[in-house]
C-alpha cells in the first residue's frame, strides 16, 4: 500500500512539473499593456495549428505553432492590426489557418451549390412525380373494360 502512496505522488509531481513548464512558456511573453496581451490570445485561439488539424494555436505545442505564436507576437508589438495578422498569416499558410473563412467567392460557392442542387433535385422529383400521376388515367374507357371483361371470361 505505501508503493501505491509513492507512485501516486510521483504521478502528481511529473504532472505538475509538466503543467508548470507549460504555464512557463507561455509567461516568458511579455506585453506592453494588457490590451495587447488580450489581442495576442485572441488572436492566438483563431488562428488553427496547420500540423494539428483542429487544434488552436494557443494549444498546440508544434513548432509551426511555436512559430505563428513568435509572428503573432512580433506583429503585434511592430502595431500591425488584427485584420493585417490574419491576413498575413492566410497569405503564408492559406484559409485553412482561420477557423472562420473569409467571406469570398470560394466560400460563397460552398453554400449556394449544395443549396441550388437540392432545390434541384426536389423540382425534379416533384415533376417527376406530376408526370407519372398525369399519365395514369383513373378510369378504364368502355373499350377497356370489353376487353378486361373478355379477359376475365375466357380464364374462368
Amino acid at each position: 500500500m505505501k508503493w501505491l502512496r509513492t507512485l501516486y505522488a510521483g504521478l502528481v509531481l511529473v504532472l505538475a512539473l509538466v503543467g508548470s513548464g507549460a504555464y512557463a512558456a507561455n509567461e516568458l511573453l511579455t506585453f506592453d499593456n494588457e490590451g495587447l496581451r488580450e489581442r495576442y490570445e485572441e488572436l492566438s485561439f483563431q488562428f488553427r495549428c496547420p500540423k494539428c488539424q483542429n487544434q488552436n494555436v494557443a494549444d498546440s505545442n508544434a513548432p509551426i505553432s511555436q512559430d505563428i505564436r513568435h509572428k503573432t507576437y512580433e506583429m503585434l508589438h511592430q502595431g500591425f492590426s488584427d485584420q493585417e495578422i490574419i491576413d498575413f498569416m492566410i497569405d503564408r499558410y492559406t484559409e485553412f489557418v482561420i477557423y472562420k473563412p473569409q467571406m469570398s467567392i470560394v466560400t460563397i460557392w460552398l453554400w449556394i451549390v449544395p443549396a441550388f442542387l437540392l432545390i434541384s433535385g426536389l423540382t425534379l422529383l416533384l415533376r417527376l412525380t406530376r408526370s407519372t400521376r398525369q399519365g395514369v388515367p383513373t378510369e378504364l374507357t368502355a373499350q377497356e373494360q370489353q376487353r378486361l371483361k373478355a379477359l376475365i371470361e375466357d380464364k374462368s
